[in-house]
């Protein structure tokens, strides 16, 4: 009989071994895998890191921390300090003032608090602790890889530059929104080309030569520096697709074309009031008869006064439906006070939000809706919006001055946005090439840690 030859196992002869029999520099190590991402609390800085995560395929295995200051009392009024030294003045204020009548004035009731994660997607949030994550990283390096850390926001950067420098070989640290100073702290940062609008002619014109000196940036763009159009988000096709399924009992029966209004709020260079509203309100109602139906979303910014302005003219139109930032549609013709009033009843007596809230339908309007008006203020539901290739009115850009006008600027000349009259007709599609930040910012980062040797 003649004896049987047993294949040989992978490796021998010449043969390369497969990436899961090898480990080291060959297999585990060297792939990334797994992402850290560091928010402030801003629904809009975390879903900028949620965006490039899911853009480099690693939605499925990420871990949220929240960087986050005492809060109540004084605490409210130290926000403009660094984080480290806000936290170590509001511990000398406790020690101080513990046990007096002043405790509550200096301390507030509540200092310290992690908000839940639900306005991200997620269903659990971690506090923002350097050593820990250092450590998993470290720990872990051999069997799961190098870690992705993200992080976004003012208050993050101390974080992901401290996780950078004390364990670079184990992590590739991505900042997005501009640091300001000493980008070297970190491998990348992400951050909108208007950033560093201060740098252009008409920057430079709008800035006193005495104060030239302390805005910042002051240098170009460096190498380790990604230029965005907008605010990278979690928007992607993907993502759309399952809204879209989501929300098509609801949103599909609509009559067409279907107009999704979006209201922000006023910032510092972006300023307007009842002004605004009532321009809005004129202008909605001369594109009426050309839409099929109208849906009307406020944010978290929005002042009550825009807010109850808007909901007496439109509450009870037949079109038009109104959801007002906080679960409760309001389709009665009610004012908007009463409704704010219910709502803050509701809340007090239930302990629960999420009893009387329907969900939060913006991904839903993304999804299905026809057409877009948006304030000028929001350049993230700007981005989002311009990202699906429908068309998107933008009302109240002439408020907006320094950075926010050249991202309408820019906006305009790719021929993304035009600006909301009145005068158009709804039913008339538009299109454009769509805003595909996060997909560019991922593809540059896989470049760059390409170059050491790693892979996403």
């Amino acid at each position: 009989m003649r004896p049987i030859r047993l294949p040989e196992p992978p490796g021998v002869d010449g043969m390369k071994t497969p990436e899961i029999f090898s480990g080291g520099f060959g297999g585990a190590a060297t792939v990334v895998r797994r992402a850290v991402l560091i928010g402030n609390g801003s629904p809009g800085a975390e879903n900028q890191c949620l965006g490039l995560a899911r853009a480099l395929g690693l939605a499925d295995n990420l871990t949220l921390y929240r960087v986050t200051r005492p809060r109540g009392g004084i605490n409210e009024w130290l926000h403009f300090l660094p984080i480290s030294l806000h936290k170590f003045v509001d511990q000398v204020l406790r020690q101080f003032f513990r046990n007096t009548r002043f405790a509550i004035v200096v301390q507030g009731r509540k200092p310290y608090r992690v908000p839940n994660a639900g306005s991200v997607g997620l269903s659990t949030v971690l506090e923002a602790d350097v050593k820990k994550i250092v450590t998993v990283a470290r720990d872990t390096y051999e069997k799961e890889g190098p870690t992705l850390v993200v992080a976004c926001g003012w208050d993050t950067i101390s974080y992901s530059s401290l996780i950078k420098k004390v364990a670079s070989d184990n992590v590739f640290v991505i900042q997005i929104q501009h640091p300001r100073s000493r980008l070297d702290r970190f491998d990348l940062v992400v951050t909108p080309r208007h950033d560093y609008y201060v740098l252009t002619a008409s920057g430079q014109q709008q800035v006193p030569r005495l104060f030239r000196r302390w805005i910042t940036p002051q240098e170009p763009p460096g190498s380790n520096v990604v230029l965005t159009v907008g605010a990278l988000h979690q928007a992607d096709s993907a993502a759309l697709r399952l809204a879209a399924i989501a929300w098509h009992n609801e949103l599909a029966p609509l009559p067409k074309p279907l107009l999704v209004v979006n209201i922000g709020g006023p910032t510092r260079n972006c300023k307007y009031g009842v002004d605004l509203a009532k321009q809005l309100i004129s202008s909605l109602y001369n594109v009426l008869d050309s839409c099929g139906s109208v849906r009307i979303s406020f944010s978290r910014r929005t002042p009550w006064k825009v807010t109850d302005i808007v909901c007496k003219e439109f509450a009870g139109h037949p079109k038009v439906y109104i959801w007002d930032g906080e679960g409760i549609p309001r389709r009665l013709a009610l004012s908007c006070s009463a409704f704010i009033l219910f709502a803050q009843i509701v809340k007090l007596v239930t302990l629960s939000h999420s009893l009387c809230a329907e969900p939060n339908p913006h991904m839903g309007h993304l999804a299905w809706a026809d057409a877009f008006v948006i304030t000028a203020d929001s350049i993230s539901m700007l981005s989002e919006a311009c990202s699906t290739g429908k068309p998107v009115y933008v009302i109240g850009a002439e408020h907006c001055k320094w950075k926010f006008s050249a991202f309408h600027k820019t906006l305009r000349e790719r021929g993304v946005v035009r600006p909301f009259t009145g005068l158009e007709d709804i039913s008339n599609s538009w299109s454009y090439a769509p805003l595909n930040d996060a997909i560019e910012v991922a593809t540059r980062v896989r470049e760059v840690i390409a170059e050491r040797g790693w892979t996403v």
